[in-house]
């Protein structure tokens, strides 16, 4: 997709453009944007409101062609809802729609005219950013393993952003930065709807490859010899019924200053998660595919980053491998040594994720981070609890992790990928407790992805760190199954934002 900016004035007018399509807003109440009173040389826009064709419900929309003093082949009309202020919500209802009937017309350029500097808590900037993003999802594919590819319909091929001049240079970054992002959100969806026996961890090592070698990164990639030699005995654990090979991948995009302490990114990378000795059920097994989204996401937002530019030094840290059951598999009961010294007595195979965080979280001590983050699909329990909206955003409670959630969840409002603060606190420790070694891997009953998270505390006392559990928001069920590329959105602009604030 083809995406630009035009400025408009009394010259060139909104009706003089020769395009296949231009949408413009209807609010609810029958009112007209100012875009398409302009537009609206002949009554024939305010003639279709009145007539009650479109009422200006968000998301509504009115095709209309050959409107008489319009050079554009067809007028859209897109409901935004209530005006005055136009709000957040109603906003991207509008521009998905918009997205929805660009994908099935036959035009190949558009222009959206749409009130982008008029959302409430937001700027034109933000509004692109929103258009650019439910444009590109919706034109998003995964095709590439049928025999027979689904024909693409007709559809907008470029797509041209009405702005006023004082806007320009603000919207041309944000398209630049917005088709940087759907390209880190497109590389995540793919590697999350692969199938396993495709994307194993040594694919995974490879995509890393390739994208260190296409922008310049640095990478390192780990073997079994060398994980053994680093004594990650809680990370090779999981992989002891497999076949595959692990992999621990470390990408480096120093695009700060070379004194400046990096953001650390840890994705778990569980390429297919059958539950090990402790088996899943059958039913949607399948989707244990994506519990790797974590490590995909890693990858997304390096896509991004590097795209960009982006003036921050940002390591990636992928440990990956399967979960598989065999004669080899870690059994319940058995204790591992983690790469910290703590040892883990493994109660349930199937709490493996903080097994291969663990010693993940261990090994970013040697980068001495400004902060770290993880994600992970990590508990059905945080799908319980917050269902699938927001991802679960956990870490202590002292200033600066305060920060540093408040730097999480604000990216995540912006980018309309949010996040939940959940809680960590000592009294979730005692549900860890074992007999016989250092910590259980799974605590007692009650608050699960709690549990997850403070295991995983504890092998963060160096730095700054917050973790954030996917499991509900990197995939969806039922008809629309699929990556959904979150958190790529929240993770890059928590970036960008850290860039901003240090001007």
């Amino acid at each position: 997709m083809d995406f630009s900016i035009k400025t408009f004035d009394a010259k060139t007018t909104l009706a003089n453009i020769k395009a296949g399509c231009i949408a413009v807003g209807v609010f609810e109440g029958k009112q007209l944007s100012s875009a398409a009173k302009a537009l609206d040389t002949s009554g024939a826009l305010a003639a279709a409101v009145k007539s009650g064709d479109i009422t200006g419900k968000a998301g509504s929309t009115l095709m209309l062609r050959s409107v008489t003093g319009v050079q554009a082949e067809r007028v859209l009309l897109v409901g935004l809802g209530k005006a005055n202020p136009l709000s957040q919500k109603d906003f991207g209802s509008a521009v998905r729609a918009v997205a929805s009937v660009f994908a099935a017309i036959g035009a190949s350029d558009a222009v959206i005219a749409l009130p982008l500097d008029d959302v409430k808590d937001s700027s034109t900037a933000w509004a692109i950013n929103c258009a650019v993003i439910a444009i590109e999802s919706n034109a998003y594919r995964f095709d590439e393993m049928k025999s027979k590819k689904d024909p693409l319909p007709e559809s907008v091929k470029k797509v041209i952003f009405a702005v006023s001049a004082e806007d320009a240079d603000a919207a041309k970054a944000s398209i630049t930065s917005s088709v940087a992002l759907a390209h880190g959100m497109n590389l995540t969806k793919d590697l999350g709807n692969l199938p396993p026996n495709i994307c194993t961890p040594t694919y995974l090592s490879e995509i890393a490859r390739k994208m260190a070698k296409d922008f310049k990164l640095g990478i390192e990639v780990l073997d079994r010899k060398q994980l053994e030699a680093l004594k990650m005995g809680s990370f090779l654990s999981v992989t002891n019924g497999s076949i595959e090979p692990p992999k621990f991948i470390v990408l480096k995009h120093m695009g700060g200053k070379a004194k400046d302490a990096p953001v650390v990114l840890v994705g778990k990378g569980i390429t297919f998660d059958s539950g090990g000795i402790s088996l899943k059920p059958g039913a949607n097994m399948d989707e244990m595919k994506y519990d790797m989204c974590g490590a995909a996401t890693v990858l997304g937002t390096f896509r991004a980053i590097a795209e960009l530019k982006l003036k921050l030094n940002v390591i990636g840290v992928i440990a990956t491998c399967e979960n598989m059951p065999s004669g080899s598999a870690t059994r319940p009961g058995d204790i591992v040594t983690s790469m910290s010294g703590q040892t883990i007595e493994v109660l349930n195979t199937d709490a493996e994720g903080r097994l291969v965080l663990c010693d993940a979280l261990t090994y970013v001590e040697r980068f001495k981070p400004a902060a770290v983050v993880d994600i992970a699909t990590l508990t059905g329990a945080c799908v319980v609890a917050l269902g699938n909206h927001n991802t679960g955003l956990f870490t202590r409670h002292d200033e600066a992790h305060d920060s540093l959630a408040e730097e999480l969840l604000a990216a995540g409002k912006t980018a309309g990928d949010t996040a939940w603060r959940m809680p960590i606190e000592e009294a979730y420790n005692e549900q860890l407790k074992s007999n016989f070694a250092d910590m259980a891997n799974i605590g007692t009953p009650g608050g699960g992805s709690i549990t997850a998270a403070a295991f995983l505390e504890r092998f963060t006392q160096q730095y700054t760190w917050a973790h954030l559990d996917i499991a509900g928001t990197a995939w969806k069920s039922g008809a629309a199954k699929g990556a959904t590329g979150r958190p790529v959105p929240l993770l890059t602009t928590f970036l960008q934002n850290r860039v901003t604030a240090a001007k």
